[in-house]
């Protein structure tokens, strides 16, 4: 196909095109919105002021680039927001797993490749296709990996509404899906956003095991399971250890109580596929990892990112939940000694838990 020259640029073909393309490489819905954030900018300023962002300190010092796509990539007229499936197929039932304190619950997002790696490729590929198209284009992709206020972006591109949990949710989809964006300079046509779902449902609050939704869309992310598991690098407090269980690796209690996760669809994508049993695997298997099994079956997932000494900090918490038995306490005691202070302190705790018990 012939480049498109510059002035006979239809945009509303041309925005056709482009959700065939994204659809053609994997991504099951796609909208294009304008740049204007300014109603959530005011929300993201009081967040960021309470210190609800914890030690993410990125998401202050990137400041209001968050809510001014244009300050971020200069020239950007749209963003085109994109979302792909992500729930592995045949993978364990979470809440079975929650109920099994032997267990590793791994956030169900987690259980394959890296989906920033997918994703960039894909919407790499997309982009390539619209250049191709207009020489006009110019343009950069982003998969949580820049300040891009990616579910106000989505929302307002009407693939999707804010759920009371702060995550995007669609009625064909659930919240089982990852986003990625185009911040491009073309004027395409916009989407209409969509209007919200969730009604008086307030299960995704009710459930949440360390009271980290502290209001319908208001999320306090130090007390979060996800955030004190992945983001956080330091001691986990207290007051949150017995809460978390035997969540090693981020939390999905909001995502699988709601009601919308019912129609939420398998990926197709063979990268989400589990890797490892990581979907059903037992505590004290995991804990016994040294760095270089970590660093082969984690390569590529985004797990990885986390490293060997934050794995076995989370699974000594997860361990001292467990049920007491002989395999657990000599697993605990096997890195009672642990080079790291961080790890030593974890294990130390866990294992007076069971001897409180």
């Amino acid at each position: 196909m012939q480049n498109i020259h510059p002035q006979q640029v239809d945009y509303d073909t041309l925005a056709a095109r482009i959700r065939n393309w994204a659809h053609e490489f994997g991504f099951q819905a796609v909208g294009i919105s304008d740049t204007d954030l300014s109603g959530a900018e005011k929300g993201l300023l009081e967040w960021l002021g309470q210190g609800m962002h914890g030690e993410m300190d990125y998401m202050a010092k990137h400041g209001v680039k968050r809510s001014r796509p244009a300050e971020l990539l200069p020239g950007t007229l749209r963003i085109i927001s994109l979302r792909m499936n992500c729930t592995p197929p045949n993978a364990r039932d979470g809440w079975q797993v929650l109920r099994d304190g032997e267990r590793a619950f791994i956030s169900r997002y987690a259980l394959g490749r890296d989906y920033h790696k997918v994703l960039r490729n894909r919407l790499a590929k997309l982009a390539e296709k619209i250049r191709a198209e207009t020489a006009e284009f110019n343009g950069r992709v982003f998969t949580d990996s820049a300040p891009v206020m990616e579910v106000e972006l989505a929302r307002k591109a009407g693939i999707g509404w804010r759920g009371k949990h702060a995550l995007l949710l669609s009625r064909g989809h659930g919240s089982w899906f990852f986003l990625g964006e185009i911040y491009l300079n073309l004027p395409l046509p916009v989407d209409k956003p969509q209007q919200g779902h969730c009604g008086s449902c307030t299960r995704c609050i009710e459930v949440c095991p360390t009271r980290a939704i502290i209001a319908p869309y208001r999320l306090d992310a130090r007390r979060c399971i996800s955030y004190l598991t992945i983001e956080f690098k330091g001691s986990i407090p207290m007051e949150f250890r017995p809460l978390i269980g035997n969540r090693i690796y981020g939390c999905d209690d909001c995502q699988m109580v709601c009601p919308w996760n019912s129609f939420a669809q398998a990926s197709v994508e063979p990268d989400f596929a589990v890797r490892h049993r990581l979907d059903d695997a037992g505590l004290v298997e995991l804990f016994a990892w040294d760095e270089d099994q970590f660093n082969s079956k984690l390569a590529g997932s985004a797990i990885y990112r986390i490293g060997h000494e934050q794995w076995l900090r989370n699974i000594a918490v997860a361990l001292g939940n467990a049920p007491r038995s002989e395999a657990v306490i000599a697993a605990l005691k096997s890195r009672a000694d642990h080079p790291s202070g961080l790890v030593r302190e974890h294990v130390a705790w866990a294992l007076a838990r069971h001897a409180g018990q």
